[in-house]
């Protein structure tokens, strides 16, 4: 009898355990859609301390799972004000991926493909890290891109880093980051 009880509350356990495990990047990539505020950050190195600029961000998501809209404004400035940077994203499961071409009023489309995975385990679908990397151009080098994007309830940040390719040195350099909060529900 007790081997039947010990099996009954694996059995009825099991769900539990199970859902923590269906924070994939998909569930991840979903529960960011809404709208969020906060501040896109850059290094000063010589000082070693962040400064930022206000940013809003709206994520839509486009109901099939894969295809995610994001537009951000921010203000660069008397000289150039509102700048919005849209974003579409497509996901692809199968191959562990996420293509995003990246649209900004005077300058080139940017398409790149970022691998991603999930970093640890996710204790809920707001609560998370996810790992984006891929081949690249930063500062006109050619580099790795490595985008961490951290969620701690409706708070979420994504800190850019690149190692460039052509020193010899392997070392990941932090570029810049956003912090944001979500704005109403």
């Amino acid at each position: 009898m007790r081997h039947f009880a010990s099996l009954l509350l694996c059995i009825i356990a099991t769900p539990a355990f199970a859902q923590a495990a269906l924070v994939d990047v998909a569930a991840a990539r979903a529960s960011t859609a809404g709208s969020w505020e906060g501040n896109l950050e850059y290094l000063d190195y010589s000082a070693n301390k962040w400064f930022g600029i206000p940013v809003t961000t709206v994520v839509e998501d486009q109901g099939d799972g894969v295809t995610m809209i994001r537009k951000s404004d921010f203000d660069d400035g008397p000289k150039v004000g509102n700048i919005r940077i849209t974003s579409v994203e497509l996901f692809d499961p199968m191959a562990g991926t996420i293509t995003t071409g990246t649209f900004r009023k005077a300058r080139p489309v940017e398409v790149f493909t970022y691998t991603v995975r999930m970093d640890g385990a996710a204790t809920d679908a707001t609560h998370w890290t996810m790992v984006e990397e891929a081949l690249g151009k930063d500062d006109n080098r050619p580099a790795i891109l490595r985008l961490t994007t951290t969620r701690d309830g409706n708070k979420i940040e994504t800190v850019k880093q690149v190692d460039f390719q052509d020193d010899n040195m392997s070392e990941w350099i932090t570029r810049n980051r956003t912090r944001l909060t979500r704005v109403g529900g």
